[in-house]
């Protein structure tokens, strides 16, 4: 009992240290990504496709590119915070949790919260960064961790296909 004490203390501690983020703003920003976007990577070209589902309530990326398997991330609320789930080609579900949004710059950073299919030392997607520009084009910055490091750190810069 006292270690669950404890725990809910540090918890509510390390909530009340964070900076308190415009989610919902965030997340209509998420949501005016909906349509078809193009990058040009090392890995080729990648196609990006975002969806609103769920009445609003869900957006689904889904990411193809021609040397790499399709991935999928869903974005969506839980309460006055912002998650993803990012479906991972390296076979894991990594969480993450917007923990700052600038409305000026449309700068969303995402941070780790938690995943399954993980173990300690997995490879996985860790944070991931947006800068929402305008509504021809935006950037991610995805950071891989591995054996609790980060390992690469990958940057795309997209453009409106339609």
């Amino acid at each position: 009992m006292k270690f669950f004490a404890m725990t809910l203390l540090c918890l509510a501690a390390a909530a009340a240290d964070r900076p308190a983020i415009d989610s919902a703003e965030a997340f209509s920003r998420v949501k005016s990504l909906a349509g078809e976007w193009e990058a040009t990577t090392p890995m080729g070209k990648i196609r990006t496709t975002y969806e609103v589902i769920a009445g609003g309530t869900a957006v689904v990326e889904r990411e193809r590119g021609e040397q790499m398997p399709e991935m999928m991330t869903v974005y969506h609320m839980d309460g006055k915070r912002l998650l993803l789930t990012h479906y991972c080609m390296a076979g894991n579900q990594p969480r993450m949790e917007a923990r700052a949004f600038d409305t000026a710059s449309g700068e969303l950073r995402f941070a780790f919260l938690d995943g399954t299919n993980l173990t300690p030392a997995a490879g996985h997607m860790h944070n991931a960064t947006f800068r929402l520009t305008d509504g021809r084009h935006f950037s991610s910055t995805w950071q891989f961790y591995e054996n609790g490091r980060l390992k690469n750190e990958e940057q795309f810069d997209y453009t409106r296909v339609r």
